[in-house]
């Protein structure tokens, strides 16, 4: 069901947007001044603040909790609001008729009931609609078609519901009453506005439920007590008609006649109960109209009164008993004449938070319109809501958190000592003038002069809205501005008139809903109802629009209707202010709302009061606001006054307005609020009238009266006088000001006192205009001028220029001329100052000036010293001088020509940055003869110096280097320039540090001795930080390559694999031994005072011992250092072995000993050094498993080298020697060849002498010692896996000699034959008993080992020697024989066989008794050595013992050089000590 077509919503034009700058922006009231003229022609405007100010939202939201209002849309609307309440009326009418009220359709549209009876009614009424047939007429004003006879569907529905309810208005008698409907009818639910005010919504209605009003069908209602049935007829109102049995009609009836008003009568009916027997109660009732009680079922009961009436006896009669209530005449005219009760707004039944009621808002917009809420236009949602507001069809009903107090739960903006924190980038939003907690209280705020706390007018209210929910058309409290900022949220649509056509928009309201304001004449001030803007404008009201969005401000002026609704769920915040032209709006406002009998939200008067007793301070056009105010204050005070004096009131007493709370110094006729005067009487003291209605007070004589005052009328002169004094004085003060400015007075004023005028407007804080900007103005021009005339007098503005010989020239100067007119317009000053006398005086000294500057400038040679004094003088004369620019040019020349000859004069500073600097200066100067001289001189010079200054860095940069010779040349010709050239000066170092360089390797390659490889080194070294071609680099640089390939060389021949020593540590002796050897714990031997004369050179390390040899003068210094060194290792040996040695001896020191890498005491196999005599475990140093007896055993410690033979050492020391170069590593492999050699000598001495004889001695008188005796120390048990020589049986001169072999880095011969000597001497293997011994010792034979070091089976001694007889005898060969005779022989090669017979024979399994080869050839390959090595090779040398035995030996097995054998004889050590047995 649809009701006619509503004309499209249009929106109305716009209102004024402004965008202030932060300028404006700083201060609220003054930009709202400035927007004024054009804002308030509109009502309303949005202000849109700049973009960075953003407050902070500071509402406790946890805390804030509200109870919405609910606003059902189509009941809002004025017009919609009669029409609901019209047929409210009807369907009341007919209800209590016992019908039910059913809205016909005509042409498939809702027929307008009301439209109807108002055409009607305007045309006549029906009776003169049907004689002059206007229905057609009416028909097309409703906006039928014509030609369809609808004014006759009209006319029949007009005739059947709205003119029996017309009659019945009118009093006249109802004709046939009985309401037929149509089948289409629908039947409509009364809205009963009044009565539900009081009812609250149920708590599980949906809060935004969109219904239809008309139902087709209702359920019927079963039939309920009848303490029930008020209620339940109400709540039938409220959901819509029903239909009721007839029993439940007599059911009533019966009940009520059970509730008597007079207990008498109770009394009575009771009585008559009990007394009479039992009858129908329907024989009671009696009709009204006929008296008679018959026709019981034709009687009618009322449901108002109980009276009652037979149905043919009403006029007119009716056909059967109404359905539903039914009423009689008599309470139908009483029903329907009850006045309407005021609308308003109901509470909704519960309240929310924030959150809850944001996501009820956005569930019904998304719901209502089908799509999120971000996405529905603006524009749709206005439409639908005029659309909304003007149906009656359709009711939708939403919630609206308005006026809620921001005391209570905090303001949106962030206030001082709240419980939002607020950061210091927000600190100053708290006192910002746009923070709405401020601007009421601003001092250009009337408001702030308001003692009370006013919440919504002082004290920001907080509204939160959802879709549709509105606010109505009103004016702000006293007609003041408002002020509203949308905090977060969708946006708030307003609608805005200005305040010039508030009475036109009042009337227009009143003329189209006209019994809205019958019942209520203050309706607009209650804030629920609204009107159509288009309805509006199309009456002449001016209307404009805006969308407010989150972020803006809209600001509504002086009685400027306003209303709205807002898009969506959001958050705002209004107050109240009020600006000084607001005064008499606000006074008129008071009287308007004294002729309404409104209340006053605060007295204006006393506001007033206020302000005129703060007369010196507040603002001085305030003051004239007020005072004429004040003025017709007073005078309407004094009127009233007298008329009370008329009256005959003569008490009277002075009262404290302000103490009394308003409530009981209201007005009981217009409930003004008093505050001047008011009456009051002793015969209700709690009354008061103002003195507009003191008659209305009381009918008391007037004598009874007493007038009530606050101010005498002599202190409310006296107050108008002292604002009047404050705005007076600002217009004494223009009077004086505008004099000055526009200079008329006769006599000129000081300048203190401007400065006065200034001051004393700050002071009274006397507004901002454009006469007190021209003060100051005036005021600064003349402080300018006097402080300019100060500085001219005093020299003082500019600083000494002494670079330029003068000061700047500043553009605020005054030139000569513009000081004599300067002078000359002093007097033309608004007011005098005191440097006028002394400025002649300047006139005279700058004219002084000006002709000693002509004086100087016209000779032809200034002295420098002249320009500077003049220029100094100008100093002191603050003006713009012509001649300044001439003097400081001439001065400027001097000093640069002085500052030339200078540089020229000291060629060593005279750089090319001098030079160039020199240049540029001269550039900018005036020309001048002397000064282009000089720049040609200099530049001649300039240029000479960068063409050598790159030309010898090219021959320094160049590559590959030039001669130097070249640089030499070059260098000759730079030093005639006159000028510090630093590349010329690093030419010169060049050369000088080549031929130095030259002479030094000149030196070295020349000298007798030869160089040490540190100073080529160093040579080298320096050489390629030199610039020059060096001839002899390139030799000295393959001398230091051969020297690194020989030390790689013998570093390979030397050092084991891995090994952590240097080559010079191998090579020299040892001479850590005494102090960092990881066993040695005796003390450093003493040294003889012949080495301590020599050793006055710490030999400690290596690295001494090398730092030594490297500054050594010779070779045979060198060698010094070295004996000293081995006379140190020696001694450190000794104590070294003997220490160890005394380990395992038994002492008093029961410690147990520390032997081995690992620290421990001796347990389970140990091995001995032979050369530290430490002991070992077994498993803690590699040792062979098969090491045999005579193999001599070094600890890891004591192994330093390969031990290379002596013939792989001697090239080396030849390739050093043909290198001819000395190195530490050098001598140290020379001394190590030559005491090698030494020590060969010294055991064929030792040989010879027979120092080895003892040994054999000492050996018959010592015992025999086992390697593998189990040993005890301390509880620990320990045996020798291997065989050692005993100390104890050895001479100290042979066991130095062994220590010394065994120390030696290469491998020779003589040292093992000794070892082997001395161990079989010392301690003989366990298999040979003594006797054999000493059998085999009384033999002489040749000694045959097996080269795995175990003891083989001995040859027969008489058998061997004379085979090598026979072979000396047999032998034919002359080359044999020559070779045996001079004891040396090559011999070729033998062949494979015989190696292997060779090997058969030295076999351990070969014994005496084995048959020897007889062959000479078989002879010749055996070699006698029992450690033969058996060389293989084209040729190995061979060499013959030049002792007794005769016997052959290979070269190498024994150590010799082919040149050696060569020079001297070689003696076998068998020869040299008959006791050494070779089997051993």
């Amino acid at each position: 069901m649809t009701q006619p077509q509503v004309n499209e919503f249009i929106p109305p034009p716009e209102c004024p947007v402004f965008e202030p700058s932060w300028e404006e922006f700083s201060d609220p009231f003054a930009y709202i001044n400035k927007i004024r003229p054009i804002a308030e022609k509109t009502g309303i405007c949005k202000i849109r603040p700049p973009h960075d100010w953003q407050p902070p939202f500071a509402c406790d939201v946890d805390r804030l909790k509200f109870t919405p209002r609910i606003q059902r849309l189509n009941e809002l609307e004025a017009q919609t609001r009669v029409k609901l309440n019209f047929l409210d009326q009807i369907a009341k009418f007919w209800e209590l008729q016992g019908c039910t009220l059913k809205i016909p359709h005509v042409e498939r549209k809702i027929l307008d009931l009301y439209q109807l009876n108002k055409l009607v009614n305007e045309e006549g009424g029906f009776d003169v609609a049907c004689r002059e047939r206007r229905w057609t007429k009416i028909s097309i004003k409703m906006g039928f078609a014509p030609g369809k006879a609808i004014g006759s569907h009209l006319r029949a529905h007009y005739e059947r519901i709205l003119y029996p309810y017309n009659l019945f208005q009118t009093g006249a008698n109802l004709p046939n009453a009985t309401l037929t409907n149509d089948t289409k009818d629908k039947e409509y639910t009364p809205h009963d506005l009044p009565q539900r005010q009081s009812v609250q919504p149920q708590e599980t209605c949906s809060v935004a439920r969109r219904a239809k009003r008309m139902r087709s069908e209702r359920g019927c209602v079963k039939s309920e007590p009848r303490e029930f049935c008020e209620n339940r007829r109400n709540l039938r109102r409220r959901m819509g008609s029903y239909s009721a049995k007839p029993q439940l009609v007599r059911m009533a009836v019966t009940q009520v006649k059970k509730e008597y008003e007079d207990p008498a009568d109770y009394k009575e009916t009771v009585l008559s109960e009990i007394n009479n027997a039992p009858v129908n109660k329907v024989d009671q009732y009696m009709c009204l109209v006929c008296g008679s009680g018959s026709a019981e079922d034709r009687l009618l009961l009322c449901d108002g009164c109980d009276d009652s009436y037979h149905i043919f006896c009403l006029i007119p009669p009716l056909h059967d008993v109404p359905k539903g209530d039914w009423r009689c005449p008599k309470c139908l005219a009483q029903e329907c004449g009850k006045p309407p009760v005021a609308f308003g707004f109901e509470q909704a039944s519960r309240s929310y938070t924030l959150q809850a009621f944001g996501d009820m808002a956005d569930s019904f917009k998304s719901d209502y319109f089908n799509m999120p809420v971000h996405m529905v236009p603006t524009e749709l949602v206005e439409k639908e809501f005029w659309r909304l507001v003007s149906t009656i069809e359709e009711d939708v009903t939403v919630e609206y958190g308005a006026d809620i107090a921001s005391k209570e739960f905090g303001s949106g903006f962030p206030v001082k000592n709240s419980h939002f924190d607020v950061s210091p980038e927000d600190e100053h939003y708290l006192t910002s003038g746009w923070n709405l907690n401020n601007m009421p209280v601003l001092d250009a705020s009337v408001l702030t002069h308001i003692t009370a706390d006013i919440c919504g007018m002082k004290v920001p209210w907080l509204y939160v809205g959802m879709c549709f929910s509105s606010f109505c058309w009103h004016i702000e409290d006293h007609w003041s501005y408002s002020i509203n900022y949308l905090h977060w949220g969708e946006p708030k649509t307003w609608y805005g008139a200005p305040g010039y056509a508030a009475e036109h928009l009042e009337s227009v309201m009143k003329k189209l809903a006209p019994e809205l304001f019958e019942s209520q004449p203050d309706l607009l001030h209650q804030l629920v109802t609204i009107m159509n803007p288009n309805t509006l404008m199309n009456n002449g009201v001016p209307i404009y629009r805006t969308n407010q969005c989150a972020g803006e401000f809209v600001i509504t002026f002086p009685r400027a209707y306003h209303s709205g609704f807002n898009q969506g769920f959001n958050f705002a915040e209004a107050v109240n202010f009020c600006t000084m032209n607001w005064m008499p709006i606000g006074r008129n406002c008071v009287s308007h709302y004294r002729q309404l009998s409104r209340y006053c939200v605060f007295s204006h008067d006393e506001m007033v009061c206020n302000m005129a007793v703060k007369a010196d301070t507040i603002d001085v056009e305030l003051a004239s606001a007020v005072h004429e105010d004040m003025t017709t204050m007073i005078q309407e005070e004094k009127m009233l006054r007298e008329k009370i004096d008329i009256m005959g009131v003569v008490q009277s007493q002075q009262v404290e307005y302000e103490e009394l709370p308003d409530e009981q110094r209201q007005c009981c006729k217009c409930r003004t609020t008093c505050y001047l005067s008011g009456i009051t009487c002793g015969c209700s003291p709690s009354k008061m009238a103002c003195l507009y209605h003191a008659q209305d007070l009381c009918s008391c004589p007037h004598g009874n009266l007493t007038l009530h005052y606050k101010y005498t009328l002599v202190e409310l002169y006296s107050m108008a006088a002292s604002v009047k004094f404050r705005a007076e004085s600002y217009k004494d003060w223009i009077s004086v000001v505008e004099d000055i400015v526009e200079n008329k007075g006769a006599k000129k004023r000081g300048l203190d006192e401007l400065h006065s005028l200034v001051e004393q407007a700050e002071t009274k804080a006397f507004p901002h205009t454009s006469l007190l900007d021209q003060l100051r103005a005036v005021t600064a021009e003349a402080d300018k001028v006097a402080v300019t005339a100060q500085q001219l007098l005093n020299g003082k503005r500019q600083t000494r220029y002494r670079s330029g010989g003068g000061k700047s020239q500043s553009p605020n100067e005054l030139t000569v001329e513009e000081l004599r007119s300067f002078v000359l317009q002093l007097d033309n000053l608004p007011c005098n100052i005191r440097q006028a006398p002394l400025l002649k005086d300047l006139l005279t000294r700058v004219d002084d000036f000006q002709q000693c500057s002509e004086r100087l400038l016209s000779d032809e040679s200034p002295s420098p010293l002249e320009l500077q004094d003049l220029l100094d003088v100008s100093l002191g004369l603050d003006v713009d001088l012509p001649q300044l620019p001439l003097l400081r040019e001439r001065l400027e020349q001097a000093r640069w020509l002085e500052a030339v000859q200078q540089a020229s004069s000291h060629p060593d500073s005279l750089c090319l940055d001098t030079m160039r600097r020199l240049i540029d200066q001269g550039v900018g100067l005036a020309p001048h003869s002397s000064v282009e001289k000089a720049m040609a001189r200099l530049q001649e010079l300039l240029t000479v110096s960068e063409q050598w200054e790159e030309r010898v860095l090219s021959l320094l940069e160049t590559r590959p280097y030039h001669s130097i010779e070249t640089l030499d040349t070059a260098l000759q010709e730079v030093e005639n320039i006159p000028a510090y050239l630093p590349n010329c000066l690093q030419l010169k170092d060049v050369v000088t540090e080549a031929k130095k360089w030259l002479h030094e390797a000149e030196t070295v390659q020349l000298g007798g001795r030869i160089p040490v490889l540190d100073s080529l080194s160093e040579l080298v070294l320096r050489a390629e930080s030199i610039p020059v071609r060096l001839d002899p680099l390139s030799r000295l640089e393959a001398l230091i390559t051969d020297v690194q390939n020989w030390k790689e060389t013998a570093a390979k021949t030397f050092l084991l694999k891995n090994s952590p020593l240097s080559l010079l540590e191998v090579l020299c002796p040892r001479c850590d031994l005494g102090l960092g050897h990881p066993k040695s714990k005796s003390k450093k031997p003493k040294e003889s005072p012949q080495n301590c004369k020599k050793s006055l050179t710490k030999l400690d390390s290596v690295c001494d011992v090398e730092k030594v040899l490297s500054e050594s003068r010779d070779s045979a210094s060198a060698m010094t250092t070295l004996s000293e060194v081995r006379q140190r290792e020696m001694e450190a040996l000794l104590a070294l072995r003997a220490s160890n040695e005394s380990k395992l001896l038994p002492a008093e020191n029961c410690s147990t000993p520390s032997v081995c890498v690992c620290h421990k005491a001796p347990s389970g196999a140990m091995v001995q050094c032979e050369l530290c005599r430490d002991f070992f475990h077994c498993g803690c140093v590699t040792t062979t498993a098969d090491l045999e007896y005579g193999q001599v055993w070094l600890c890891p410690l004591c192994q330093q080298s390969r031990k290379p033979p002596l013939d792989k050492v001697l090239p080396l020391l030849a390739s050093l020697q043909r290198i001819r170069v000395r190195l530490p590593e050098g001598d140290a492999l020379r001394f190590l060849i030559e005491r090698t050699v030494r020590w060969q000598h010294r055991v064929q001495q030792a040989c010879t002498e027979g120092v080895l004889e003892s040994v054999s001695k000492m050996r018959r008188v010592g015992t025999k010692t086992s390697s593998h005796l189990t040993q005890e120390i301390n509880g620990s048990y320990f045996y020798k896996e291997h065989q050692s020589i005993p100390l104890h049986g050895l001479d100290p001169d042979v066991e130095e000699l062994m220590l010394e072999g065994f120390l030696l880095q290469v491998t020779l011969p003589e040292s093992e034959q000794l070892y082997r000597y001395l161990l079989y001497k010392l301690a003989p293997p366990p298999s040979l008993s003594p006797s054999t011994d000493q059998d085999q010792r009384s033999q002489r034979r040749s000694p045959h080992h097996h080269k795995n070091g175990g003891s083989g089976a001995k040859k027969d001694s008489v058998s061997s020697q004379s085979k090598r007889t026979k072979r000396r005898k047999e032998s034919s060969d002359s080359q044999h024989s020559e070779k045996a005779k001079k004891s040396r022989k090559k011999k070729p090669k033998k062949s494979k066989e015989r190696s292997e017979e060779s090997k058969r024979t030295c076999s351990p399994t070969h014994t005496v008794s084995d048959p020897a080869p007889s062959d000479s050839d078989e002879d010749f390959s055996l070699c006698a050595a029992p450690w033969c090595r058996e060389p293989e090779g084209d040729e190995v040398n061979w060499v013959q013992c030049d002792g007794n035995c005769n016997q052959w030996f290979h070269q190498i097995c024994v150590g010799l050089s082919a040149e050696r054998a060569e020079r001297e004889d070689y003696i076998c050590i068998s020869c040299t000590q008959p006791d050494y047995d070779r089997g051993d």
